[in-house]
């Protein structure tokens, strides 16, 4: 299938990357040749200099011939033209970034329908929303729910005084008492492991557990994690991102937010729009102003402003004054596990979280859903089986499995069950499958109709 990416940028680029892995043909347009160098440097795809709002351009990328445009520039007008010149030109899926809440907006004079435009990705609610998950799991690096919230993924790290370091995998969920749950994934390091029963885990893995929501709380304490509520939390950076945060927090129980914003004018429009949060004014970098506003007795500390660095270096100090959790904002992905290993909590990035939406909505037919961790170089897709398909033949034990694949759970009805060895998939069941990027191809050819 042929795809065009409009935007060399990193979002742009994360999305070729997965593009190409799936075996599809890609073309990337952007009008900077340096980032297109870039592109051109790592993947495997076409790329032209160009301006996506030319339909010439457009012609020169073979428009007439893909299935699929999606437009992710910094450029709301940009994405929005260029899905709308693809719509015209017969492409049959357009995606576009766009920032501005217009577009969703229920009373505005236009919709996505006007432009032509099949999905819209909002990077700011989806980084939002993010941060939420990642606030009311406490100890947790990563949250993803699946399977309408029925499963939990949860990454946590490993403290040296672990019960579990040392543990075979098999071991931790194999004793009489021990609660229903998988581990999925490891990250030691810069590797992603898909582990077996042996694995044993070691000093500052990052283990990645899946599990029905009540479930999850025994799981932490057999790892020597604990979850306690967060009730006093920080946010660093009026943005849209802060401001959302801000405000969903603020309408839960027992929840005490303060938010520090640097621009006054900001600042005195926030504060009218979230009446029981508590708007501060105040430069980012002032360190003596956290520390006044009580940063040291805080729960929770979220530093989502524009400033890469300030984001690292208050969370840092909030770590050094023993706040439980610090999440924040980072722009570039390959920074979350360095970060996370100097001392950050957890990481989010709009831009993966973009890329996560998308991927979610481009895949076959019968993959109903993707997403991606932070840090993991690893995907979890929701596939449904076929008649006939390899996987359906026996139970998972005895089925021939690609490297790098490794089945999860499986929603088959109104059931959720985590597979074991002794599932046999049946027809019409939605499998969680978590994948490394080269083998996604042959998970899906497991699914597929023989």
């Amino acid at each position: 299938m042929k795809a065009i990416v409009v935007g060399a940028g990193v979002v742009g680029f994360d999305v070729a990357k997965l593009l190409s892995h799936a075996e599809h043909d890609v073309v990337v347009i952007d009008i900077d040749a340096e980032s297109l160098s870039h592109v051109n440097d790592k993947l495997d795809v076409m790329t032209i200099v160009g301006n996506a709002t030319s339909t010439n351009t457009l012609e020169q990328a073979g428009i007439r011939d893909a299935r699929m445009l999606i437009a992710v520039t910094a450029i709301d007008e940009v994405n929005i033209i260029a899905c709308m010149l693809a719509d015209r030109l017969g492409v049959p899926t357009t995606v576009a970034r766009v920032r501005s809440d217009e577009l969703s907006n229920t009373q505005a004079v236009l919709n996505t329908e006007d432009f032509g435009i099949d999905l819209v990705i909002h990077p700011e609610e989806s980084a939002a929303n993010e941060v939420i998950r990642l606030i009311r799991r406490a100890s947790a690096t990563d949250v993803i729910m699946l399977a309408d919230d029925r499963l939990h993924l949860v990454g946590l790290r490993l403290d040296p005084d672990s019960p579990a370091i040392g543990r075979s995998i098999q071991d931790l969920s194999s004793g009489q008492n021990a609660p229903q749950f998988r581990i999925m994934a490891l990250a030691r390091g810069i590797r992603t492991i898909l582990p077996t029963g042996d694995e044993r885990l070691r000093k500052n893995d990052q283990v990645f557990i899946l599990g029905r929501p009540k479930s999850i709380p025994p799981v932490l304490t057999l790892l020597g994690k604990s979850d306690r509520r967060i009730e006093n939390v920080m946010i660093l950076g009026g943005s849209e991102i802060g401001a959302k945060v801000a405000f969903q927090l603020s309408q839960e129980k027992h929840k005490s937010i303060k938010l520090i914003v640097s621009d006054r004018q900001r600042a005195e429009e926030l504060a009218e729009l979230l009446g029981s949060v508590l708007v501060i004014h105040g430069e980012h970098t002032d360190i003596d102003l956290l520390v006044t506003e009580g940063l040291s007795d805080m729960d929770a500390f979220v530093a989502v402003t524009n400033d890469e660095e300030s984001n690292l270096v208050t969370c840092l100090l909030a770590k050094h004054l023993q706040v439980r959790k610090t999440v924040g904002l980072l722009s570039k992905g390959a920074y979350i596990p360095i970060s996370q290993s100097i001392g950050l909590d957890a990481a989010v990035n709009k831009k993966l979280a973009v890329s996560r939406e998308i991927m979610r909505f481009l895949r076959g037919k019968h993959v109903k859903s993707v997403a991606s961790v932070h840090g993991l170089d690893a995907e979890i897709l929701e596939i449904e089986a076929n008649q006939n398909a390899a996987i359906t033949q026996d139970m998972l034990m005895n089925v021939s499995m690609p490297r790098g694949v490794l089945i999860a759970a499986l929603i088959r009805g109104k059931n959720v069950e985590i597979a074991t060895g002794l599932t046999q998939i049946e027809a019409g069941d939605r499998v969680y499958v978590f994948v490394l990027p080269e083998s996604i191809s042959k998970a899906e050819r497991l699914f597929e109709r023989r």
